[in-house]
């Protein structure tokens, strides 16, 4: 009776030296391969038997163990091996900006974890890619964070959703978005998103776009023309070149777009500003230009141009002021989401948040520099009034 030895069905170069080393018969005596489940780990193997004129060869039991172990490590890459470590679920987190000013928000994802019962380092694991304000970068992050399979990936801004979802249709996706999901193509509704991405929507960037420029008329009473800059190569940026006109026209303000592409751009950009006869800035809220909001806040305040943003740290820079939905409000509420995640729902059967929370942040210091006076009965109304 033959006797039959069984291989792990390993992959190209690693299933063709794996076997040479069991099998160094001539080809032909080979038997077809057939396929089983391994009784460990339920992988496929392939089993083939080594014939001799005298019969089939018997194996030792540690040349099979040997040749099994080196096997199993050809087919096992680093990355996938160390992907959920220790058993903690890894969570990936893909930030469009740096890890210096994406601390606040991080902390935020982290209590809001705790609240929940998920400890970072006990039963919870964190991989960061952080694009430090240049998209670009997001789909190569987002690649990095797939390859290591986490349980979740969380993108904090709609690019990075976008470029997680481009290398993943099988990982949940966690998002913050400023646009419209579903205009994006990443959810077919609210309600029940499809697919692998859910999250937090800021009520739309159209409407809001609307309440900066009101707050902003109502602080700076005297502007009627403003300056809009704006980055063509964000997602977000242009529905916001869609939106401003109507917003506009409904304040009777005189809007005038500016692209700007890289942070060269940034003195041709006031100067056509100036040209333009701008009594203000609003600046565009993309992870862009909240990289470089102490640059943009500095040169609007020699331009003598009250600036507004939608991040409250644009106004801790030297804005004038923001107003937008709390970022860090987004990252506690994706606890709840990650950890109905990790007990079997599926992200598309989430349904995506809106925002409910909005901080309206005013820098009197910066206000003093222009020669601006604001209204006492505006200051009553701020979150927050840097002195």
């Amino acid at each position: 009776m033959r006797r039959r030895a069984f291989i792990p069905c390993v992959p190209g170069a690693a299933q063709r030296e794996a076997t040479a080393q069991w099998c160094a018969a001539d080809p032909g005596s080979l038997r077809t391969p057939s396929l089983e489940r391994s009784r460990i780990s339920g992988a496929p193997l392939h089993f083939v038997s080594r014939c001799t004129a005298s019969g089939t060869r018997v194996i030792g039991r540690r040349e099979f163990i040997t040749l099994l172990g080196a096997a199993a490590a050809m087919a096992c890459p680093l990355p996938l091996r160390a992907q959920q470590p220790q058993g903690r679920p890894l969570i990936g987190v893909l930030s469009p900006i740096s890890a210096a000013l994406a601390a606040r928000n991080m902390e935020a994802l982290r209590q809001g974890l705790r609240d929940l019962g998920y400890v970072e380092g006990r039963n919870i694991a964190f991989e960061f890619r952080y694009a430090e304000g240049d998209l670009a970068r997001l789909r190569a992050l987002a690649a990095e964070l797939v390859a290591l399979q986490p349980a979740v990936i969380i993108a904090g801004s709609a690019p990075g959703a976008l470029a997680a979802r481009e290398a993943t249709r099988a990982i949940p996706i966690v998002m913050a978005s400023v646009q419209d999901p579903m205009a994006l193509g990443l959810a077919a509704s609210m309600a029940r998103p499809g697919g692998n991405v859910t999250g937090v929507w800021s009520e739309g960037d159209d409407s809001l776009i609307g309440k900066r420029l009101e707050l902003f008329k109502d602080a700076v009473p005297g502007a009627s023309r403003l300056a809009v800059f704006v980055d063509p190569a964000d997602a977000s940026d242009v529905s916001t070149v869609k939106a401003v006109p109507a917003a506009a026209r409904a304040l009777r303000l005189d809007l005038r777009v500016i692209e700007v592409r890289s942070a060269s751009d940034f003195e041709a950009a006031f100067a056509a500003a100036a040209r333009e006869g701008a009594q203000g800035l609003y600046v565009s809220q993309n992870p862009f230009f909240f990289a470089r909001r102490a640059e943009i806040a500095a040169m609007a305040l020699r331009a003598r141009l009250p600036a507004v943003d939608g991040y409250r740290e644009f106004a801790l820079a030297g804005g004038l002021m923001s107003y937008a939905a709390s970022l860090p409000d987004f990252y506690r509420r994706f606890g709840a989401f990650v950890d109905k995640i990790l007990k079997g729902a599926n992200a598309g059967d989430l349904p995506i948040e809106r925002a409910t929370k909005f901080e309206l942040v005013v820098n009197l210091k910066t206000a003093k520099a222009l020669g601006l006076t604001i209204p006492e009965s505006f200051l009553l109304r701020a979150d927050e009034v840097i002195e």
